[in-house]
């Protein structure tokens, strides 16, 4: 699944400069993460960055995006050879 911001945001800023994937951006009110970059960090991480480090907790599995860790590694693939 990718992750998702929930409007509990208080747009702290330490979320964004986390992602490897740069899945996160400012949106309209609150940080949004794009889900067709976000991998959950799987490929560069053992464990989501924003998660670690947002203060309040604000950044929970995005339902509406169901993919396993073998569909997140393929995500990564593709992105990392994006930019290569």
């Amino acid at each position: 699944m990718a992750l998702m911001i929930t409007d509990e945001c208080i747009n702290c800023d330490v979320c964004e400069p986390e992602c490897p994937n740069e899945a996160i951006s400012q949106g309209a009110e609150i940080y949004e993460i794009d889900p067709n970059k976000c991998t959950e960090c799987v490929g560069h991480y053992d464990e989501p960055q924003c998660q670690q480090v947002c203060p309040v907790d604000c950044i929970p599995l995005n339902p509406d995006v169901v993919e396993d860790k073998d569909q997140l590694m393929k995500k990564y693939y593709k992105l990392t050879e994006a930019k290569a």
